[in-house]
């Protein structure tokens, strides 16, 4: 998702690799949610989130659609996100008692955040958000560990991976005038990424990478 903000507004004017200290770990948060709050649309789930939650709570993508994760269009694809409920705009995942109740299987925004990721030509770099958490006492932590994901460097390159191939995909939707083709990119986007079950997480890697050289033939991106 595209922000029309500059990085000076945003952050603490620093760029961090994965190996570097930031000031991140809100030391379990204390009993605050604040963040489980409000998120409008913008907790966006790419494959490996939507396998992780599936696997994680024994239930299909599907099963999912509606009751805890809805549909919107983000840069012109439609992609899955964390649904609000109610007034207070509740993650449908927040529990009564404020605690995430998918902890271990939370989505890779949830891992990420109060950092962010600042995209250049061939890759990206972590950067502090420094209005985003009200916690104000927060200690340093390794970005790798903060995140907790194994394998960092695949998960690195698969992040990179998947947004270069979504702002592939944006630009052919953008370039065409044909309504079926744009639907139809996102019908399969969905079909082929999200809805197709992943047999598990020790192999997610190689199965995503198959359907992604698939899919870049079909699109014509290699």
């Amino acid at each position: 998702m595209k922000r029309e903000v500059s990085l000076e507004e945003i952050s603490d004017g620093r760029l961090y690799r994965g190996s570097d200290m930031v000031k991140a770990d809100c030391r379990g948060c204390a009993g605050c949610h604040a963040c489980c709050t409000g998120m409008g649309r913008s907790v966006i789930l790419d494959p490996l989130d939507a396998a992780r939650l599936s696997l994680g709570l024994g239930a299909s993508f599907d099963s999912l659609l509606g009751s805890r994760v809805e549909l919107n269009v983000v840069d012109g694809i439609v992609l899955p996100n964390l649904r609000m409920e109610g007034e207070e705009e509740r993650c449908s995942f927040l529990g009564a008692d404020g605690r995430c109740t998918v902890h271990p299987y939370r989505p890779g925004l949830c891992r990420l955040f109060p950092l962010g990721r600042y995209y250049g030509e061939d890759g990206f770099s972590y950067f502090l958000q420094i209005h985003e958490c009200p916690k104000r006492d927060r200690t340093k932590v390794k970005v790798h560990r903060w995140i907790d994901t194994p394998e960092p460097a695949k998960y690195e390159d698969y992040i990179c991976r998947w947004h270069f191939f979504l702002k592939a995909l944006e630009k052919i939707v953008e370039g065409t005038e044909d309504e079926a083709l744009a639907r139809n990119v996102s019908l399969y986007v969905l079909k082929v990424f999200y809805r197709t079950p992943y047999s598990g997480m020790e192999n997610f890697y190689s199965a995503f990478e198959a359907r992604m050289e698939e899919a870049e033939r079909l699109f014509q991106l290699v």
